[in-house]
Order: C-alpha cells, then structure tokens, then sequence
C-alpha cells in the first residue's frame, strides 16, 4: 500500500473467483492505492470471502487490511453462489492464506472510518451493497466524502445472470442495492453485460496469460477454472467472464468507459420474477407526472446516476494482462 499516490481506494468484495483477479489488478496498478479490502457475504459466506480475500493479498505479498463484514443480506437469507465458482469460491483448487488474518474491526466500521480519513476516496464495489449500504445508514452524510463510486452490478439492458429479469448482486440483497442507489453517491454503474461476448476471456487468450508464466496468471485461469465450465453451461459462451475485473478496470482507468450516460435508476425489491431488477430512467421520464409518485423517493433524496454502455474491449484485457505479468 502507497500511502504517497494520490488516488485512493476502498474495495468491497464477497470474494470470489473474479473477485480475487480484480483485487489483483488494483494491488499491481502503480496508480491507485488500496485503503482497505472489507468482505461482505455473497458468492461465499463471509468467513470464506475473507480467507480468499487475504490470498489475493498475500499473492500480491500486499500489506492492505482486510475487513470482514456482513454475513447475509439486510432482510434475506443468503443465497451464494458456490454453483458457480465452486464451494471455495476459488474453484476448489485448494488456495488458503498462509500467515494474513483480517482485522478485528467490523468492515462498515472500516467504511466509516477509512472513508473520513481519506475525504475523496473511490470505493469500488464487487459484491452484494450490504455493507454499504449499512454504512450509508450509519452516517448519511458519508456519500459526501466519496469522489467516485463504481459498482458492479445490474444488467440494465438486458436479461440477468442469476434470473430472466437480474444481476446476482442486486437479487441476492435487492433492499441494499435500493439503499445505495437512492443514496447520493456519485455512482458509475457497471452491468454484468459488459463482460459478455467480445470481453470474454477466449481459450486463445487463456493460453497467452498462461504463457505469462506467473503466479498471478496461473491463479487467474486455474481459480476461473469451475466458473468458465458454469458460465458455458448458463450461457453458451465458452471462455471465462470477468465481470469484477472489468469493473475495476473502468475504476483505475476512465478512459475505458466509452459511452456512458446519467439516469436515476432503482432496484425492484418484490421477490417475485423482477426481484433485483436494475431499473434505469433511460426515457427521463421518472419525473414526469405520472411517474411521479412512484419515483418520489429516488428524486427527492438521490440523484443520477452513471451507466456504462459500452467499454473498450482491447483496453480492458490490456489492461488484464498488464496486471498478471511480472514486475
């Protein structure tokens, strides 16, 4: 951790297979530096995306403290993930933390804490918004103090990974996701769609960051591994879908994000088929007057939000490959 670069950063993750290689990639960038890593429950249960967690870290033999936090949903019961990226999360190849513990503070209290002493900090989130969702509760005025918000989540244009209508992170604690996003944040959205199709992760292109012949390369396809085979099953797709570290590639580097447009947006919270849906104002019509009512809260006490359209494909696995290869 670079105490001396100026961009500063706060990961909150349920630390899983993706999770893991995006946490890599901001530990590696010269241009950010990490605050902190707070774990909240999802893919995993909490306990489990901690340990992967603090892996990430020592492979990147990183000194960031890790938090853990939230261990369900505000109202639900968890649901996970683990028939995707495995009972690990990590696809079961057996990667443990040698010596790295987490803290012993609770993660929203190290949102709290990390966001006041650092006025401007990015937070990107990887994960189910639990823990900051309780944090935005804790101290309302906390969205003041952070300059830039990316979330990984929705699939505001089209249908989800987890149902027809929703991204995993937002069905998994819809009423946090709705917290967050009628929150004042200054959120850029990432959908899962971003990491389809062309930004898939190829058998050629697994074979180049293979060819890397690191440890970081190894432990990006080999822990993907049960996730690529799950992703083939539910989509047809065939390579590995990185949706976290797409994110935080857009995170460390702007520029990548090359259509993008505001909206207010909210989350369906009903546990029927919408439950977790993305809803995005893409018409601008929230405000008008029969919508009005409906959308009175997200107006009177939130703002506009960014959603990324559309990213640079080549940029994003540059920018993958850059992270993996050695010093």
């Amino acid at each position: 951790m670079n105490s001396n670069i100026s961009r500063k950063i706060l990961i909150d993750t349920d630390t899983a297979s993706d999770d893991a290689v995006a946490i890599i990639m901001a530990l590696r960038s010269p241009d950010v530096s990490v605050q902190a890593i707070t774990v909240v429950a999802g893919n995993v249960s909490v306990e489990q995306g901690t340990r992967n967690a603090l892996y990430a870290v020592e492979l990147c033999e990183a000194s960031v403290p890790v938090f853990s936090g939230a261990a369900a949903p505000l109202i639900r019961s968890l649901e996970d993930a683990s028939w995707f990226h495995g009972r690990d999360g990590l696809g079961d190849q057996g990667y443990q933390p040698k010596t790295r513990v987490p803290e012993d503070v609770f993660a929203v209290d190290a949102i709290v804490h990390t966001v006041e002493a650092n006025p401007g900090i990015e937070i990107i989130t990887l994960g189910p918004l639990t823990n900051l969702a309780v944090a935005l509760r804790r101290r309302p005025g906390l969205a003041s103090n952070i300059g830039r918000c990316v979330v990984m989540g929705g699939a505001p244009c089209c249908e989800g990974n987890v149902t027809p209508a929703s991204e995993y992170n937002f069905w998994v604690d819809p009423e946090a996701a709705r917290i967050v996003l009628r929150s004042r944040l200054p959120i850029e959205l990432v959908g899962w769609q971003l990491s389809r199709g062309a930004a898939v992760v190829s058998g050629r292109e697994m074979e180049e960051i293979l060819a890397l012949k690191t440890r970081f390369a190894e432990f990006t396809i080999r822990s993907n591994e049960t996730a690529a085979k799950a992703y083939l099953t539910q989509t047809g797709e065939e390579g590995i879908a990185l949706p976290d570290p797409t994110a935080m590639a857009i995170l460390l580097d702007p520029a990548l994000s090359l259509v993008a447009s505001e909206h207010y947006m909210d989350v369906q919270v009903d546990s029927g088929i919408t439950r977790g849906m993305s809803v995005i104002d893409r018409l601008g019509v929230a405000e008008d007057a029969r919508n009005r009512s409906v959308w009175s809260d997200v107006l009177e006490h939130g703002r506009k939000h960014t959603v990324v359209w559309e990213m640079d494909i080549p940029g994003w696995k540059q920018a993958l490959l850059r992270a993996l290869r050695s010093k």
